[in-house]
């Protein structure tokens, strides 16, 4: 029975095992990106400010409407010894006989209403409007920010995938001379110091492997960070095709991408948004020396229980209601409008030149990634020859040195230079594809 049970619990673990296994996770480029836009924490503190935004925006809507409020008052007054004869007034009547307990009640309903203020409310409307789509461009340029770090850091993972191949075929071969050494050692063909030589390079090409692994181990970690993934499941990232035709495709003309990502950038209708909102900041400053226009209308009634008349009854003969219009012409302000004017042109002042400088960071990075993408274009080029011309020396040199027509130093520096020209290639190939995805985000605003 003990076996039994078991079995079965081994059966289990083995089908539970494998199907963890088959659901491990290959996160495609898409899915890191679509994951942070959902999840990063800068980009979640962001729509909330939106959000806060949009409720200015609301606020400013409803105070171009009238304002409406509701009153009442309760009070009971005790007069311990009224002197006899006197009269009294209770809610505006005179009332011979004095209780030494009374009640008095009033009722009252206002409304005011901002006819006109030199614009000041309208104008606000729309500043809110605008500080909203900022709030909204903030967000877009976070996440464009976040979707460039994580294309780079997924090409550099990508790179450190070929990377260990390379290092693994390097270490292959030199374990094969190394084997091929000790033969030749035992023939007495070759010295122990020459072994020696061989099995240092082959230690070698063994901790290459290493650093490329553990190079390949902190690109994963970085790119969890910026996820913000905090579990400790194995992280891993699904490996697609990778073409020579990808690194060799036209690369977009600066000028073109230029010219399109001033139209989509975040950054710059960002900043173009503050001129805008600057302008209504100087007319609504320039508002507070203009009169102002109010309606105000009010509604009231009172109860007292000296009166002897019904509840119902006061209330209704003591009605009053009443309207009338105001008009505030400002004469002196202690320089407040003025500053605030002069202040909201400063704004404006500074706003372009925070457009300036955009512009002119966001043509660095475009030029940056052209002139990269078109060096590593160039260099794959010349890398991808190299690799087959040192492919083809490494081959014939091993041939000669297995007939002992080459000797051990010249073995291990062709097998370095094989090494160096596909390191070279690899490298130049995935930065010149980087950096055309690069300029094709710039030009389109999105990775594919």
């Amino acid at each position: 029975m003990k076996r039994n049970v078991f079995l079965l619990a081994l059966i289990t673990c083995f089908f539970f095992g494998n199907s963890y296994a088959q659901e491990k996770k290959q996160w495609t480029l898409k899915d890191c990106i679509d994951y942070a836009l959902q999840n990063n924490i800068s980009l979640k503190k962001t729509n909330i400010q939106k959000k806060s935004s949009h409720e200015d925006l609301l606020q400013s809507q409803a105070a171009i409407l009238p304002s409406l409020s509701a009153s009442t008052s309760h009070s009971v007054a005790y007069t311990p010894w009224p002197e006899t004869g006197r009269s009294t007034v209770a809610n505006g009547y005179a009332v011979s006989s004095v209780d030494k307990v009374y009640y008095n009640g009033s009722y009252g309903v206002n409304g005011n209403w901002t006819v006109w203020n030199g614009g000041r409310n309208t104008n606000t409307v729309k500043l809110n409007k605008l500080t909203e789509e900022q709030a909204e461009l903030d967000s877009a340029e976070i996440a464009n920010q976040l979707q460039e770090q994580i294309a780079q850091l997924y090409v550099q993972i990508l790179y450190s995938e070929e990377a260990i191949k390379v290092n693994e075929q390097t270490a292959e071969t030199t374990r094969k001379n190394e084997e091929r050494g000790k033969t030749m050692v035992e023939v007495g063909k070759m010295s122990k110091a020459d072994l020696a030589q061989l099995i240092a390079q082959r230690a070698q090409a063994e901790y290459n492997i290493v650093e490329a692994q553990s190079n390949l181990k902190n690109f994963k970690r970085q790119l969890k960070q910026i996820l913000q993934i905090t579990d400790n499941q194995e992280f891993d990232v699904a490996i697609p095709a990778t073409t020579d035709e990808m690194a060799l495709q036209l690369i977009p003309s600066l000028n073109e991408v230029y010219t399109s990502a001033l139209a989509i950038r975040p950054e710059i209708r960002n900043v173009m948004l503050g001129i805008e909102s600057s302008d209504l900041s100087i007319k609504i400053a320039k508002a507070g020396k203009l009169p102002q226009i109010g309606l105000n209308a009010g509604f009231s009634t009172n109860t007292t229980s000296m009166n002897d008349k019904a509840w119902g009854t006061q209330l209704k003969s003591n009605v009053n209601l009443g309207a009338g219009v105001s008009i505030s012409i400002p004469l002196y302000d202690q320089r407040q409008t003025k500053s605030q004017v002069n202040k909201a042109l400063l704004q404006k002042e500074n706003y372009m030149l925070d457009l300036k400088d955009k512009q002119t960071t966001l043509y660095s990075s475009i030029e940056n990634y052209w002139l990269q993408a078109v060096n590593n274009q160039d260099k794959f080029k010349a890398a991808k020859i190299s690799t087959e011309s040192q492919q083809t020396s490494f081959e014939l040199l091993s041939e000669q040195f297995r007939l002992g027509l080459k000797n051990i130093i010249e073995l291990m520096t062709g097998a370095d230079n094989l090494r160096a020209a596909q390191q070279n290639e690899l490298q130049s190939k995935y930065l010149a594809i980087l950096n055309i995805e690069m300029l094709k985000f710039y030009r389109d605003g999105y990775i594919k």
